[in-house]
């Protein structure tokens, strides 16, 4: 267990199609690492039933997995900070939205009031990207968020290059893996990589 007792924001944004695997792996982060998971959830999935699963859904379904209840505000992420709540924190699935307000300073959701309040103690920040721009309008904020300090991409690459082939989605299998690495200040490698969906 690498991460026994160590206590990771799981935030949670609005790339729904990438939902199951994400929860798949902040299970595999409390069973087999032993994390404690402190769940985050922006309005986009806290407040949305899409075909995918229904809100409350996922909300039953990240209580199981953490233990604990989802931060679903900006009042109730921002102690993060002032309180060094978090050892490291993870955006799985980090929607393109997400990663355009962030890299512009533009805190209005739960998690990127938690990812902003995390930053500010030097602590690092996982961003697993999961967006149908990737390759077009928001590149450049990947671009720019890949040279952020103490932040760190789970490995990425193109899920359907023929149907969709600006779309980029992290492997969200390697979650625990990059967040070992980022633990020891490190990214891992390689970054890009053939995603088979």
């Amino acid at each position: 267990m690498r991460m026994r007792k160590m206590k990771i924001g799981f935030g949670v944004t609005g790339s729904h199609c990438t939902l199951g695997k994400a929860f798949d792996a902040a299970r595999r982060l409390v069973v087999e690492e032993g994390a404690e998971l402190y769940p985050i959830f922006s309005p986009a999935v806290n407040d949305t039933d899409t075909r995918f699963g229904t809100a409350a859904f996922w909300r039953q379904e990240m209580k199981e997995i953490s233990g604990r209840e989802i931060i679903t505000t900006i009042f109730e992420a921002e102690p993060i900070g002032p309180k060094h709540l978090l050892d490291i924190m993870v955006i799985a699935p980090a929607s393109g939205n997400t990663m355009g307000k962030l890299v512009n300073g533009i805190i209005d959701t739960p998690v990127l009031m938690a990812a902003k309040a995390h930053l500010r103690n030097g602590g690092p920040l996982i961003i697993a990207a999961s967006t149908n721009d990737g390759l077009s309008i928001g590149g450049r904020n990947i671009a720019s968020l890949l040279n952020f300090k103490n932040v760190y991409f789970v490995p990425f690459g193109q899920d359907d290059p023929v149907h969709k082939p600006n779309s980029l989605v992290a492997n969200m299998e390697l979650i625990p893996d990059t967040v070992a690495a980022a633990m020891k200040n490190e990214q891992i490698q390689p970054v890009l990589i053939e995603y088979l969906n």
